[in-house]
This record gives C-alpha cells, structure tokens and sequence, in this order.
C-alpha cells in the first residue's frame, strides 16, 4: 500500500525504464524508472518520490551538511570541498550529500545516498555531477557512472582535470548525453569510465554514438569501478585506464573474410517518395545517409521544390524534418510550408488565423516532428554543424533541408570561397554517416557561357559554384531548369538528375508545373529525353 505522504508525488508521472528489478519486494520485472528520478514498484506499491519532507538542518529546502572527509572511501575534504559533496542528516538518518548545482553555483537538486546505498533525489537533476565547475569545456573529460568515483577520478588526477558523472545512473544515461550535448561538444575528448559490470558497459555503448565521431573513448578498468581500484591501493589503474581509453568504434573494423552472411543477405534500404513520380522512377526516392543537392540559376524555384518535398515528408511519413533556410525568416518558410497544405500562397494574401489555418499548422508545422534553425544569413561552418548534430541527436530528426550552401560562408572574411565549401562539405558529408541523417541541400550554379540559366539553359554538374566538394561528396545532385521568360513555358520546370550515386539512372526525371493561383508544383508527362519545353 503506498503511503499517503507519497501519493501526492505520483501525478504527471513519465516513464524512463519499465520492467525494472524491486529492491524492496524482490521482484525481478515490477518497477518503473521515471523521467523526474521517481520509482514506482506496480508490485509492492513502493514510491520514490524526489521531494520527500527532509528534516534537519535546511536552507531552501536543500539539507546543508558539512564538507568532510570520507576516510572509508578514501576520499580527501579537499576533493568533496571542490565539489561540494557533504554529509548531513535526512529524516535522523545520515547521508551522504551530493549537491547539483547551477552555473553560479546554487544548490538545485541533491542526491541522499544512506548507508544502505539506497538513494533518493530532492529535485530533479537536468546535468552531470560537477558540470557547473567546467562550463566552458576544456580538452579531456572524464565522465564516471557514480559521484564517489568522480570524486575518486578527480582525487586520483590532483584536483586539476574535469571529471563528471550521471545524475540517475546508467538507465537514464542517454536522456541526459542528448540533453547536455550542447556543453559535452566543448569538450576534444570525452572518455567514459562506467562501472566494468555488464549494465555499465551497456550504458557506454548506449550513450557512445551520441557523443561526435572520434571525440569519444572508452576506458577500461581491472576492476568494478575507480573507488574500487583506490580502496586498493592501484590509483595508477585509474590513470592508466584513461591514458589507454580506445576511441569508441575501432570495433566496427572488421575482415571480409568474416563478410560472407551479411554480402549475400538481401539488403533493404529504406526509402521515402519525392511528391513527383518521374523523380521517384530515376531516384528511388530519398534515403537517409546521403546528401542531395538541387541546382540551379537565381529565380528557377530551388527553394519551392526544398518545400514541396519537407511538407511531403511531412505529411506522408512519421519522420522528423530540420528546415534551415538562411535566405528568408522563419516565418516565412512556416507559412511557406503550411500555404502547401491550404494551396495557397499566403506571404502574398493577407490570411485569417481561423479554425482551417490552424488545422493546416497542426498538420504540418506544427505536429511536433518539424524544427526550423531561427538564423539569418551566413553563419560560421562549425556552429552550423553544431546545431544540424543537435538536432539529428537531441531531437531525433531523421532528414534536414539546408537552403543554401553558398550563403553559409558568404560572410567570412577568409575570403577563398572554394576552400570553405570545400571544408563545409566535408563536414556535412562526415556528419551524414555519423548521424545517418539525410541532408536535402541547395546550391547556386555558376553562370555559363552564352545562354543563362533564366533562360533555360541545361545544367551540369560542372557548374556548382565554388566548389568541386559539393559534386563528388553529394550522392545525388538535381538540377532544375527553366526559361523564365518564355510565355508559353515559363512556369514549366524540367528536373535533370545530373548525378545518382544509388541507381545510377541519369537524364530528365519530370516536368513540374508552377500553379500561380495556389503556389504547387504538379508534375506533367514529358517526352523522354527532351527538355521541359516539349510536353503533352
């Protein structure tokens, strides 16, 4: 029976982990790891709550304990001073004190370890153990499964090397890599130093991939965990044990002679449909893991196609888009796509934020699987990378829309445009595997010799401007043409897939019509192998 000083705690309540095992009633698969850092047992009823009445000495509601050795673990009152790690007393009992604290310092959570190393929170820590001592990043952290071993891993290494660890333990570890990824990308390195036991190995596989190729290293220990180690009398095994940490992934380096199976197994990719049949044909749709790109002149409608093809994503599938166009605000490319929904063109009319607006928004932009980057103009190549990473690893988005490749470093007074595309796509091609997000990208073409884009000239891959990277590291690049002053076929564009690394089918795709009076592209018959101006 849970009590009633408990059931107070229990309403808006998350799961985190279910089927979890009971330290109190025994049972193997009854309790509930929620997202606040509460459990509850469905077979004995028993609630942890995070905000249990303390009693003792208190300051806002947080015990203030003294700051003291801890002789059976080894620990010096320097190392629990520098990370405010106290003992007190909760309820007559005494504990051990692990203070969470914000950016200048403030006690914001605490975490009670009794004697019977049953813990519980008052509040609900949002960050690692420690996190408010290294705000700015620095070259090599050590992230530990426990605060007694990041005590130890700091002790061990004099005080002087940023050392951290999990707020709620392995189950929770990959909510709270994703929610601090932003902090841990300041960092050159990152090694993980959980417990050896099979759920701490577990948890670093788990929350390894989050963490950017190359940057995370795993450490292994001889014996259970750091404390451990220092309790028998083998600190160097601490140091060795991070100086001799392997990078994440050298694992996945494998002999073809191991290859056979998986070689002859059928292979399925996963691909998602263009709103244009033609383009489907050719393409094969959509996959993530790769980039493609969309060419064209100034005008020809590179922007609108990037639209049509999010809202289809959007509204056809259940995956998460990123949209990050730097040409217009984000308001503008919202309404954009929620104008598709309504077949209408409303930056050009004035609208009515009625009950049919508000149900095209909640079907598109607003259905919870759709972010957009709030930035206008150029932007500096890592950061845009920073915040692409963010959401394909915080947010889960699966394809992200960048509109366009050129103005990203258009600001930068470094001056050499080639090279910093260059860079740039490098980036985003290295990201692409990392994450196995699908990156749909624009970019402008140079202008050739004679006849212009605008007038419907052909496109070649040869024309991307500024640089040869966006050609060979995009595994499809599509052109668009248009002769935007001919009467009869101005609104008429002819889609060329100019490279196609997944099929290798290249040529004229599909015509697309632009409708003026509701903003769509629809997709008209052609004449194989002739240019948009040629159809039934």
């Amino acid at each position: 029976m849970v009590s009633q000083r408990n059931t107070k705690h229990m309403d808006d309540l998350t799961p985190l982990k279910t089927h979890q095992p009971c330290p109190d009633c025994g049972s193997s698969d009854a309790l509930t790891l929620n997202t606040n850092g509460t459990t509850k047992c469905y077979s004995c009823g028993d609630f942890t709550s995070t905000n249990d009445p303390v009693v003792g000495e208190v300051e806002d509601n947080f015990v203030k304990g003294k700051i003291m050795p801890l002789p059976k673990r080894g620990i010096h009152e320097e190392t629990c001073k520098k990370y405010n790690y106290r003992i007190g007393e909760v309820n007559g009992q005494t504990v051990h004190i692990a203070n969470y604290c914000d950016l200048n310092k403030k006690v914001v959570a605490q975490k009670y370890r009794y004697a019977d190393k049953k813990f519980k929170c008052n509040g609900s820590p949002t960050h690692f153990f420690g996190q408010h001592l290294f705000p700015n990043g620095g070259k090599r952290l050590v992230i530990t499964e426990g605060e007694i071993d990041c005590l130890t891993v700091s002790q061990v290494q004099n005080n002087t090397w940023e050392v951290v660890s999990l707020s709620s333990g392995v189950q929770s570890a990959k909510s709270l890599f994703k929610r601090q990824l932003e902090w841990l990308n300041k960092f050159e390195e990152i090694v993980l130093m959980f417990d050896s036991d099979e759920a701490g190995k577990q948890g670093m596989e788990d929350v390894a991939h989050i963490i950017p190729a190359g940057k995370c290293k795993i450490a292994n220990l001889p014996m259970k965990d750091a404390n451990e180690l220092l309790l028998a009398e083998q600190p160097k095994e601490i140091l060795k044990a991070i100086w001799n940490a392997k990078v994440w992934g050298l694992d996945a380096i494998v002999g073809g002679d191991e290859l056979y199976e998986r070689l002859t197994s059928p292979k399925n990719f996963e691909s998602i449909p263009y709103p244009f049949e033609g383009l489907n044909k050719m393409t094969r749709g959509i996959r993530t893991g790769e980039i493609i790109t969309f060419c064209a002149g100034s005008g020809i409608g590179k922007s609108q196609i990037c639209k049509e093809v999010a809202y289809n994503i959007l509204t056809t599938t259940d995956k998460k888009i990123g949209y990050i166009a730097l040409e217009e605000s984000v308001e503008r490319t919202g309404n954009g796509i929620i104008g598709l929904h309504l077949n209408k063109l409303l930056h050009l009319d004035n609208f009515d934020d009625n009950e049919e607006y508000r149900a095209a928004y909640e079907a598109t932009v607003g259905n919870g699987r759709f972010f957009l980057y709030d930035h206008w103009g150029s932007i500096e190549g890592d950061k845009l990378v920073g915040h692409i990473r963010y959401m394909a690893k915080s947010l889960d988005v699966e394809y992200i829309v960048l509109d366009h490749i050129s103005i990203v470093i258009s600001g930068s007074s470094e001056g050499d445009e080639r090279r910093m595309i260059d860079n740039l796509m490098t980036k985003l091609r290295a990201l692409v595997e990392e994450c196995k997000i699908g990156v749909i990208l624009v970019s402008h073409l140079k202008r050739p010799e004679g006849r212009g884009h605008e007038d419907g000239a052909t496109t070649s891959v040869a024309q991307l401007r500024g640089s040869a990277g966006i050609a060979q590291l995009s595994d499809m690049v599509i052109g668009l043409e248009r002769n935007q002053q001919d009467v009869e076929s101005k609104h008429l564009t002819s889609v060329r897939v100019l490279k196609n690394r997944f099929s290798g089918d290249t040529g004229v795709a599909c015509n697309l019509r632009w409708q003026v009076e509701t903003g769509r592209l629809t997709e008209e018959k052609f004449i194989e192998g002739e240019t948009g101006e040629n159809y039934f």
